[in-house]
């Protein structure tokens, strides 16, 4: 069955936020190194933030319709490689093969698969002895609402839910917390009470500008005892 091609307005809408972007990537550029595999790169927009930091770096995308804007983004680039594959056919086929990759990077994907414990566990076999896992989810289930239904979310996770999730795929979590305390009374509001049915590209560069340089420097001293998103960084465990 072809895939679908991706309708959703998120990527639109959020592509022009950098802080935020730049906040989520701090975490993981310590880890960013090597050969990197990106799942869901969309249309490349936080490819294109860590390319700088990595050797080689191979973009998965499965929506036929972003393809061609991903290829062109990085037109010129040998060690950029675009795959337009869903995760399984790409390890079935061999373009992915198992132990290739130094970190593997998937930003707003888990939630909407419905397997999510089998991509964990297709992901482990991609990565070198001691690679890294660097993941970043919706958090709090009790959040879900309009705009989660909008681009398709399965789910959003809790912190003991994803740390038994990514434990029993036989990764060792060197970083679990939530992100992004401050963006969860926003999110409920436009989700769950006034159920908006696109995302509002004017509110978003506003919190980006003003809310995120705030989360920034309050969650540097404090994790957040909740949060918008979920973040980890989890190792390949030496099985």
């Amino acid at each position: 069955m072809a895939t679908p091609e991706y309708v959703g307005q998120d990527l639109e809408a959020l592509a022009d936020i950098p802080n935020y972007q730049h906040w989520i990537l701090s975490h993981f550029r310590p880890y960013l190194h090597g050969r990197v595999l990106e799942i869901g790169a969309g249309v490349g927009t936080l490819s294109a933030r860590y390319r700088d930091a990595v050797d080689e770096s191979t973009l998965l995308e499965p929506a036929p319709n972003l393809i061609g804007q991903l290829e062109q983004k990085f037109q010129g680039d040998a060690n950029v490689k675009v795959v337009g594959k869903q995760l399984d056919q790409a390890c079935a086929d061999g373009t992915l093969r198992e132990g290739s990759f130094d970190a593997v990077v998937l930003i707003n994907v888990l939630e909407h698969v419905d397997d999510d414990a089998g991509m964990l566990d297709q992901i482990r076999r991609l990565l070198v002895r001691d690679g890294n896992l660097l993941l970043f989810v919706p958090a709090l289930q009790w959040l879900y609402g309009s705009l989660d239904t909008l681009v398709g979310h399965r789910r959003r996770y809790v912190k003991p839910q994803l740390r038994k999730l990514i434990e029993e795929a036989h990764f060792e979590i060197r970083d679990l917390r939530y992100f992004d305390a401050l963006g969860v009374l926003p999110w409920y509001v436009t989700g769950r009470v006034v159920k908006a049915k696109l995302f509002n590209e004017r509110a978003a560069k506003l919190y980006d500008t003003v809310g995120v340089p705030f989360g920034v420097f309050a969650e540097r001293f404090a994790a957040p005892p909740i949060g918008k998103n979920l973040l980890a960084v989890a190792q390949r465990s030496r099985e």
